[in-house]
């Protein structure tokens, strides 16, 4: 059953796009651990191989299609992300292919997966359609509603689409916001029975065209009906304010029953900013969603008589505009937003506006290690912007041999930044850390930035970081490079001696013929071990900052 719903969906998401030359769809498919779970018996991993290539094998050839996989290569990596099949016709069997090949493994990183999908087909230029198949929700701290609406932003005309593989109605609703912010269908696994049914039905419309039948006699025409409708709707966001302009609004129209709870399929449903329908008599549940605000209403129809409903949305739009300074023009996308009352939440980056149901609201805006909250009042029907302040700034480190160098200019070095000043437990808190002279974000304060190469860890000079400006720091290693070569040693270790104690400690050891290692300046003691009847040999050696030491001890 489970298997006829997907290739009911993918068929109709594949098929019912307009075979022209600029349209172009993606599917993005989980390659994840979860996969290998079962659905009667067989693993979904199988469903999607077997579905895929019947499903495939019916699509028109001219239409242009590819396949972006993810998770199916290493485990807990939410960057494996793999264009298997590049969009083009004539792809079926190369996608057939490779999903037979796919042994699930790693995470569901499914927002990233769908925005290098409508990224590989330039969707910001053409008009391009996503369908994602996932059998799990988002596991690599992404948010797909914000995507979503994202995509919809600034894409020319984008539309995902996301097929649950056994995800419950709860889990659904996480990510199928995803195709309603792109104007896309979610479709259920818990419909399957009824939903294949139909689809395939629409598929085999779509693909095999019915013959065009012999001309008839045209009758005598028949007088209109008094009414071509019984229901007519639209939304405001406040009581008696205009009707909302949002052809993204969710309309959908339940028969209920006597307990007003709804039974059997949906008699209408569609986005638009208004909602007609004509539809039998009877009682219904009226749904309205535009982002996280739903209203429900119970609605009775007459079939001869028209109803006209407005629906109060009881919100207002508001637009988030984060910065990381107060000088700073214009807002900066790589601030994340939050708004939340009470259960509904929207989120994006940069300049972000969305319809919140009235009163309260928490904001958040976040960027590097560094988050503001605040508090505002929304009321219905107004239309507020609200700038928020996230102090950060950037460094760049780098790092030195010695004061007269020579530079480290690969990612070699490890650079942590830790708060100016110590606590009374001289313990203190890291911050932030990156590899190698890379420019980083962290919020505007005092800092001290530590760095570790090889055997050297010291603490560099102290800096301040300011808000929405770049601060360069460099670290002096006063260190050196050492490298030995012992013919028919064992295991090379350095040590240093305790001038006052005599004792030796062992500063680090390498089993081998070959030894190298970035040590701070100094003098050691290089301690070659042999297999073969041979006594160990000692001898000392001294490292100069930012130069290159090479012994032979035989």
């Amino acid at each position: 059953m489970f298997k006829q719903f997907v290739a009911a969906c993918l068929a109709v998401l594949c098929l019912a796009l307009p075979a022209r030359s600029q349209d172009r769809s993606m599917i993005v498919l989980d390659g994840s651990g979860s996969m290998w779970g079962q659905i009667d018996g067989v693993a979904k991993i199988t469903i999607a191989r077997d579905t895929l290539r019947d499903v495939l094998a019916a699509v028109p050839e001219g239409n242009e299609l590819g396949l972006m996989v993810y998770g199916h290569r290493r485990k807990g990596d939410c960057a494996d992300i793999e264009l298997a099949v590049p969009a083009g016709r004539g792809t079926a069997g190369a996608i057939s292919d490779f999903a037979a090949g796919l042994k699930p493994k790693g995470k569901t990183p499914l927002s990233a997966a769908v925005k290098q999908a409508a990224e590989q087909m330039r969707y910001t230029e053409d008009k391009a359609t996503v369908i994602l198949v996932t059998d799990g929700l988002e596991t690599c701290d992404a948010d797909p509603c914000a995507l979503g609406a994202m995509l919809e932003e600034t894409g020319v005309d984008f539309t995902a689409h996301v097929v649950g593989f056994g995800l419950t109605a709860e889990e659904g609703a996480q990510v199928s916001c995803l195709a309603e912010e792109t104007g896309g269908r979610y479709i259920e696994a818990s419909n399957a029975a009824t939903l294949g049914e139909a689809l395939t039905q629409t598929v085999v419309a779509v693909a095999e065209p019915a013959p065009v039948p012999e001309a008839a006699p045209q009758p005598a025409p028949e007088p209109e009906p008094a009414i071509t409708v019984n229901l007519k709707a639209h939304a405001t966001l406040s009581e008696g304010g205009p009707a909302y302009d949002e052809k993204k609004l969710r309309w959908e129209l339940t028969p209920v029953d006597a307990n007003d709870k709804p039974v059997g399929r949906r008699a209408a449903e569609t986005y638009n900013a208004a909602f007609e329908a004509d539809v039998p008599a009877g009682r219904y549940l009226l749904f309205t969603r535009f982002g996280g605000v739903i209203r429900e209403r119970i609605v009775e129809l007459n079939r001869d008589a028209l109803s006209e409903i407005v629906v109060n949305m009881d919100a207002g739009l508001l637009t988030l505009v984060p910065k990381r300074a107060a000088d700073q023009e214009g807002a900066d996308k790589a601030v994340q937003v939050k708004a939340r009352n009470g259960d509904v939440e929207q989120a994006g980056y940069g300049e972000s506006t969305f319809l919140m149901p009235a009163g309260d609201l928490s904001l958040l805006a976040r960027h590097a290690a560094a988050e503001v909250t605040e508090t505002v009042t929304l009321a219905a029907g107004q239309s507020l912007r609200h700038e928020m302040i996230v102090s950060t700034g950037v460094v760049l480190p780098h790092a030195l041999y010695s004061e007269a160098g020579p530079a480290i200019e690969d990612n070699s070095v490890n650079f942590r930044y830790v708060p100016a000043e110590k606590p009374i437990s001289g313990k203190r808190r890291q911050i932030g850390a990156n590899y190698g002279s890379n420019r980083y974000n962290l919020p505007a304060g005092d800092y001290q930035v530590l760095a570790r190469l090889g055997s050297v860890d010291v603490e560099g000079p102290l800096f301040t970081v300011h808000p929405n400006q770049l601060t360069e720091v460099t670290v002096n290693l006063d260190a050196g490079v050492l490298h030995v070569s012992a013919p028919g040693g064992y295991q090379i270790r350095l040590l240093t001696k305790d001038m006052m104690t005599g004792k030796e400690r062992q500063i680090n050891a390498q089993y081998g013929e070959e030894f190298q290692r970035v040590v701070p300046a100094g003098t050691y003691i290089v301690d070659v071990r042999y297999k073969i009847d041979k006594a160990d040999v000692q001898q000392q050696v001294s490292v100069k900052a930012g130069t290159r030491e090479e012994v032979t001890v035989e």
